[in-house]
């Protein structure tokens, strides 16, 4: 339900990605079968085993947006093992905008308003009932890497005006 608006968050910040074309490769092939996935197409077994080629390829970007970018598909390519990453993606690319924009102090409040702007009514729905960020003590949503930084306040943002029970 909720991985094509992960992909739709990962697409918009894949031109700050600069990375060798292998990586390149791995990165957009992932973001096409995450597409397809949101589609219908393919199985989420299928998925599952192939979601950490985003993340070797993210190590491969020159720049840290471009990083984050990459990061960001890779976060939409693991919704199919679990839905939460949906939010993963869109904090990922949050902060690619944030690293690639320091001039502009709106760019994130301008990303993230659009990311909200982009979810359907379902998504909203689906989201609405993944944990409060921090809540659990287990998954992306626990205490690890996405609780922390921008990551963390973007997907607490986002939680808030999706209306995510806090615990």
């Amino acid at each position: 339900m909720v991985a094509r608006w992960a992909v739709a968050c990962a697409e918009r910040v894949l031109p700050l990605l600069e990375a060798d074309d292998p990586a390149r490769s791995d990165i957009d092939d992932a973001l096409a079968r995450t597409r397809a996935y949101s589609a219908g197409h393919g199985t989420s077994a299928e998925e599952i085993s192939k979601r950490m080629v985003a993340v070797k390829a993210a190590g491969a970007a020159s720049t840290p947006a471009g990083a984050a970018a990459a990061r960001a598909v890779a976060q939409a390519s693991a919704v199919a093992h679990m839905g939460a990453h949906a939010l993963g993606a869109a904090a990922y690319a949050v902060k690619a905008v944030d690293l690639s924009h320091r001039d502009n102090p709106s760019a994130v409040d301008d990303e993230i308003r659009w990311q909200l702007a982009e979810l359907t009514d379902d998504e909203r729905a689906a989201l609405r009932q993944l944990p409060a960020l921090g809540v659990d003590s287990a998954g992306p949503l626990g205490q690890g890497l996405l609780a922390r930084g921008i990551l963390g306040s973007t997907i607490r943002e986002l939680q808030t005006d999706i209306g995510t029970r806090r615990g």
